[in-house]
């Protein structure tokens, strides 16, 4: 026979070769030797992750004539006749070419017939998800009373396209994505055994471009090898894969850091000129500089990097790269890999994504410049707050001040911490306010304050020491601890009441009030409640002379409280 490719002649034949999938082998083995196997398994997981082989191996066990044992012993007649496909009851279909309902329908037919050969028929079924509807309901009749004598044994890389009907009525194991490290450590084992040189970038360089399948990893190693001449070199493996050197990478990612766009653009055109596939380089540019930022993080996971090999010169960019520079541009570089999947000018999206990255750093400093903003405004409140507090503790001094020098002009600063609250508007609003609205701001307030921080930090800043004390339909009482909170928040009024409308779902405004006139005013308006219900409903002769006199009660009806001063 000729030449056969590497992953045909290295098929795994014990349960020990399947690489990456322990958590499976050992379970099946477990299941052979206790004698508690079922009747239907269904194996899911990425393309050449050994589905088929462990199908075919656990069909080996069960029927292997030295058994049970954890492994199948491929000497005796059983095995044998498996493993080359003589014996008529193990049967392997490719659902792709066979799935149709009179296949299925001819396997239900004869799967209640005794084997022949061997103690079990096995039909291993692959890309079960490409059965019809019709199939799969004629399917669906036998896995739910089989035979004692039949196992069936599903494989997919599509599991979501199969029915729920089917899936329930199967032992389901996902086999994972095999780990760089393993992959290489399986390929040493196949060169050492056919005595083929390669060194160890080269075979890292296979495993990543394998993206986790053992096969694929085989099969760009046998492409490799037929390319070189003597020894299989990373150059031969980029080469045959399309990828890109590291060194090439590490002068993209510094022409990139320091904003030399054209030398950057001119670097990516000459790899695309070489032949280099644009989506593997930009794959490849990612990890990369997913290496460098672990390696920043932690030098010690330099095993774990999966791009990189730890040199001079990679050391020396990982110390030169900001880490927020690192994850922006790796952020640019996964749209434009999403963006390329779906165009035919796969080279334009690639430039654009550079030129963001390398016009990302005034953002950078404008996201600082809005922090810096913030902490100033933080501050400022923080002083205003203290000279409120000073004053409060010195009324006396303020007094004599304030009667020795004549009255300023009001200015802006003046009127922001010279809040009145308007008493009548609130009195109104708790008359109309339920325990239904408040709890209903309150369950979305922490939702509001995220939406706010957002749309205007400022904004957020002059609220987020409130709390929503009471509300009607369409107006919400909003307490603050001091005066001076109550007159910045109405300076971003319409941005507040925007964010609380969207939030809450209805159009609503809101009242600021400071937390010391809020418990006077609600003791006041829960006394009054009281009265009324004890049958009070005439005022106390003690009460004050706003209440009694006529005159100041049309008084407020007409102006309100905001504008109406009584004296004497």
């Amino acid at each position: 026979m000729g030449y056969q490719a590497l992953y045909r002649v290295w098929r795994p034949k014990n349960f020990e070769d399947v690489v990456g999938q322990v958590h499976i082998t050992r379970t099946l083995q477990n299941a052979i030797m206790q004698d508690k196997f079922t009747h239907a398994y269904l194996f899911s997981g990425p393309r050449g992750t050994g589905k088929t082989s462990a199908a075919k191996i656990f069909a080996k066990a069960v029927n292997c004539q030295n058994g049970p044992s954890l492994e199948p012993c491929n000497q005796c007649d059983a095995c044998i006749g498996i493993q080359d496909g003589s014996i008529s009851d193990v049967v392997e279909i490719d659902a792709a070419s066979n799935n149709g309902v009179e296949q299925i329908r001819d396997i239900r037919d004869k799967v209640k017939y005794a084997p022949s050969a061997v103690t079990y028929k096995v039909y291993i079924i692959d890309e079960v998800h490409m059965l019809s509807i019709g199939a799969f309901n004629a399917l669906l009749k036998t896995l739910e009373e089989p035979p004692k004598h039949v196992i069936f044994v599903l494989a997919t890389t599509e599991p979501h396209k199969i029915p729920l009907t089917i899936i329930s009525r199967c032992q389901r194991f996902d086999f994972k994505r095999i780990a760089q490290s393993a992959m290489v450590d399986r390929m040493k084992k196949i060169i050492g055994t056919e005595e083929i040189a390669v060194t160890d970038e080269a075979l890292e360089a296979v495993a990543l471009s394998a993206e986790g399948g053992m096969r694929d990893a085989l099969s760009l190693l046998d492409q490799a090898i037929s390319y070189s001449e003597d020894q299989v070199t990373i150059e031969d493996v980029l080469a045959v894969t399309g990828s890109v050197s590291q060194a090439k990478l590490a002068k993209v990612v510094n022409t990139m850091h320091t904003n030399e766009v054209k030398a950057t653009l001119l670097e990516i055109d000459g790899m695309i000129q070489e032949g280099k596939e644009p989506g593997r380089f930009v794959f490849d540019l990612i990890y990369y500089l997913r290496d460098v930022l672990l390696y920043q993080t932690a030098p010690s996971l330099e095993n774990v990097l999966e791009r990189a090999i730890v040199d001079d010169a990679f050391k020396e960019l990982a110390e030169k790269l900001d880490s927020e520079w690192i994850q922006l541009a790796i952020k640019e570089l996964n749209q434009c890999q999403q963006e390329i999947k779906w165009t035919n000018s796969p080279k334009v999206f690639i430039e654009v994504a550079v030129l963001k990255i390398c016009n990302q750093e005034p953002d950078i400093k404008a996201d600082v410049a809005s922090t810096t903003a913030i902490e100033q405004l933080n501050d400022k409140i923080r002083k205003l707050e203290q000279q409120l507090m000073n004053m409060e503790k010195q009324p006396s001094q303020d007094t004599q001040t304030e009667k020795q020098q004549p009255a300023p002009k009001r200015s802006a600063s003046t009127n922001r911490n010279s809040y009145k609250v308007p008493y009548d508007r609130i009195r109104h609003v708790l008359n109309d306010a339920s325990k239904a609205a408040i709890q209903k701001v309150k369950s979305q307030w922490p939702t509001f304050m995220d939406a706010l921080k957002k749309q205007s930090a400022p904004a957020h800043a002059t609220i987020q020491n409130s709390k929503p004390s009471a509300a009607s339909e369409d107006i919400i009482i909003i307490a603050f601890r001091y005066e001076i909170h109550c007159s910045l928040a109405l300076e971003h009024k319409q941005t507040i009441e925007l964010m609380l409308s969207e939030t809450i779902g209805q159009n609503v405004t809101f009242i600021p009030i400071p937390e010391a006139d809020w418990t006077s005013l609600r003791e006041e308006y829960v006394r009054k409640q009281k009265q009324q219900e004890d049958g009070e409903d005439e005022p106390d002769n003690s009460s004050s002379q706003e209440e009694v006199d006529p005159v100041v009660d049309a008084a407020r009806e007409l102006v309100g409280d905001d504008l109406l001063e009584i004296h004497d």
